[in-house]
């Protein structure tokens, strides 16, 4: 048995392309409501944006050569998951809904840039 033992995610870092801070700040702050959290000074000259929602921290860092995560993801469990699905799909979000495993509400949907989030009904 080892002598540490894991927590808890601190947070999850995506990636997106050079100078699209305002298209991140409109989709994790206006569609999905997270705030966004200050870097701290060392880190605020390269660019990217990160965001908070109580436990779940998502940090968009920025990449000179952009490729977007369409299979590795964070998955974040959400109240009012209905409500959020459909606030997305009026916004056009890009949306799959799975109904590939019993007892579990889940849909994939894309950031702007083409990162996969899974949302999962709390």
């Amino acid at each position: 048995m080892p002598d540490f033992s894991f927590l808890a995610i601190d947070h999850v870092q995506l990636a997106m392309p050079p100078g699209e801070e305002s298209t991140a700040r409109h989709f994790y702050a206006d569609l999905l409501g997270m705030r966004e959290v200050p870097k701290p000074a060392p880190l605020a000259s390269r660019g990217g944006c990160w965001f908070a929602s109580e436990s779940v921290q998502l940090h968009l860092g920025v990449e000179q050569d952009f490729r977007p995560a369409r299979k590795a993801h964070p998955a974040i469990r959400v109240t009012g998951y209905a409500a959020l699905l459909a606030k997305l799909k009026a916004a056009g979000v890009e949306l799959i809904e799975a109904n590939d495993l019993a007892d579990v509400q889940r849909a994939h949907v894309f950031d702007p840039f083409g990162n996969r989030l899974e949302l999962i009904a709390a």
